[in-house]
């Protein structure tokens, strides 16, 4: 973690204000991820990035898979071990292998990966080093996939990038039982 200790710790249920427990209603009464509790402080910011993470989280026109290796390798590239290690846990969730997550660390020159991966793992790095991915990935990126499905790639890396920011400055602990980046 590049911060031992938060700068804004997450809120606790206790603490909540009418706004705040509105925001939070649909997380139920169980326990409330550090990210979410920190986003919390800004009750009015988080209600509307909501919308916009669940579409890249959950309703993105790219696979699981594909999804998991752009913010992993996001995650890797920023140093945002909160990120990391929760979309670690996600990958595994959804099937990946060891090897498929370790190809976030070592990037589009990882020895024998297929062309898929490495297009997207190039756009992630082009996307993160310059804001723009090259002519070249893009073209590969349109033989594999649609208008729709290249745009959820660009917006995944860009929200991931985004909220990295957000964790790293913020000083998000990771939750009981993430992994980090030795783990």
């Amino acid at each position: 973690m590049r911060l031992s200790k938060p700068r804004l710790a997450p809120t606790q249920r206790a603490e909540w204000d009418a706004e705040q427990a509105e925001v939070a209603a649909r997380f139920g009464d169980g326990p409330v991820a550090n990210v979410f509790g920190t986003m919390l402080r800004h009750p009015g910011l988080f209600r509307r990035w909501l919308p916009f993470a669940n579409h890249i989280l959950g309703k993105s026109t790219i696979s699981v898979r594909d999804r998991e290796v752009l913010i992993l390798r996001t995650a890797w590239v920023v140093r945002s071990e909160y990120e990391w290690g929760q979309h670690v846990v996600i990958a595994r969730n959804a099937g990946m292998s060891e090897d498929e997550i370790s190809m976030a660390r070592t990037g589009p020159d990882t020895a024998g990966i297929d062309g898929r991966d490495r297009l997207l793992l190039a756009a992630a790095d082009e996307l993160l080093d310059d804001a723009f991915v090259s002519d070249a990935t893009w073209a590969g990126l349109t033989e594999h996939y649609d208008t729709r499905q290249i745009m959820d790639i660009v917006f995944t890396v860009g929200q991931y990038n985004m909220l990295a920011m957000g964790l790293n400055s913020f000083g998000v602990q990771r939750d009981a039982g993430v992994p980090g980046f030795d783990d």
